[in-house]
């Protein structure tokens, strides 16, 4: 059940039912339940009265961090290991740091990665473009490949 119908409360979060938080991130219900059961929300997920997943918007701001950091390939067990260094509080910027610093890295060296795939697309777009524009394209892969 959407509680993003629910009237506002001056000064309290807006909150929003599990569908809602679905709906934004585009992760499915099922996605969402198996985060809070790993532990990758910095505070517990609330119930309502009638045992209902209540999220904030803070729980919707960090959900969208932990799964950008996911989708730049950060495993679960560091994500983990990043939520529960922000959940002790003040006192371990200097880890929590270093975890990121790690990953930037690991990042770098995928674009670097990337980048690389993209020159030898590009050159093979070229290669094909040009052949086709010369008629030439019957010989492309014609024998054993080449530099082509």
């Amino acid at each position: 059940m959407s509680t993003s119908n629910a009237p506002e409360v001056a000064g309290a979060p807006r909150c929003l039912g599990i569908g809602d938080v679905a709906a934004r991130t585009g992760l499915s219900v099922d996605t969402l339940r198996f985060y809070e059961r790993e532990g990758l929300f910095v505070s517990p997920v609330r119930r309502d009265g009638s045992g209902r997943r209540v999220y904030t918007e803070n729980d919707v701001s960090w959900l969208e961090f932990c799964l950008r950091m996911r989708a730049s390939g950060m495993p679960l067990t560091t994500i983990r290991e990043y939520v529960d260094l922000v959940r002790q509080g003040p006192g371990n910027e200097q880890d929590r740091l270093a975890v990121l610093h790690a990953h930037e890295q690991h990042v770098r060296a995928q674009l670097r990665e990337l980048h690389a795939c993209l020159d030898l697309i590009t050159h093979k777009v070229r290669v094909y473009e040009e052949h086709l524009g010369a008629g030439t394209a019957g010989s492309l892969w014609s024998s054993a490949p080449t530099n082509r």
